[in-house]
């Protein structure tokens, strides 16, 4: 059965923050967001520990998941849903085997042949991009375009995450290209009211759903 993923998949890059994880996190449970991945690439693994620790505490009661970025081994400690894994990172099957089946193994893809692996590994999603230019990452990969998208969608049932780049501009044609969700960090972050920006996308992916079903 085909993973229902929510269609904004917020990221929680401490790098962006204007106030405390929490307080962030908190103001995307309330928008309604139901997922969220943590990221903190300076953070010590004691750190992150602590942190994950506490962000699960305070969004799991709202039915909020919490993927953490990187650590497989700090996403099952933590009791978080899940962990997203890079290129460089420990390989989707050895992510499994620390977290076990019951959490979410996730991975980023950036080109064809990626995508093609990511494909018959027990990956929960893939995610692909960068969808458009990205200032987040210093060294970000190439862009591949909302035509990436259109490219590898038959090639797997796995729901397919967009990143980089994205907004709330962008954020249908992304839909319309056939990407599942959505992964939003800079325009969550930077935005004067992150809840209130949350709410905009997440009123966008239920617009663009009723459009999908001709319900309106």
């Amino acid at each position: 059965m085909k993973l229902a993923i929510p269609r904004l998949y917020a990221i929680m890059d401490a790098a962006l923050l204007r106030t405390t994880e929490l307080a962030f996190a908190e103001m995307l449970a309330q928008a309604g967001v139901d997922l969220i991945q943590y990221r903190h690439k300076q953070a010590s693994s004691r750190s992150s520990f602590q942190s994950s620790c506490a962000l699960v505490e305070c969004l799991s009661p709202r039915g909020v998941k919490l993927v953490v970025n990187d650590r497989p081994d700090i996403a099952a400690l933590a009791g978080a849903a899940g962990v997203h894994v890079g290129q460089d990172d420990l390989t989707v099957e050895q992510a499994r085997a620390i977290c076990g089946p019951a959490r979410w193994v996730g991975i980023s893809t950036h080109n064809l042949p990626q995508f093609e692996r990511a494909a018959v590994t027990s990956a929960d999603y893939i995610a692909v991009g960068p969808i458009f230019p990205t200032r987040t990452k210093q060294n970000p990969d190439p862009v591949v375009g909302l035509d990436f998208i259109h490219r590898v969608r038959p090639l797997t049932a796995k729901p397919l995450v967009a990143i980089g780049g994205i907004t709330l501009e962008n954020a249908r044609d992304v839909f319309a290209a056939g990407a599942d969700s959505i992964a939003v960090a800079r325009d969550l972050a930077e935005a004067p009211d992150p809840g209130a920006r949350a709410g905009q996308f997440l009123d966008l992916a239920a617009q663009f759903d009723l459009r999908e079903t001709g319900a309106a």
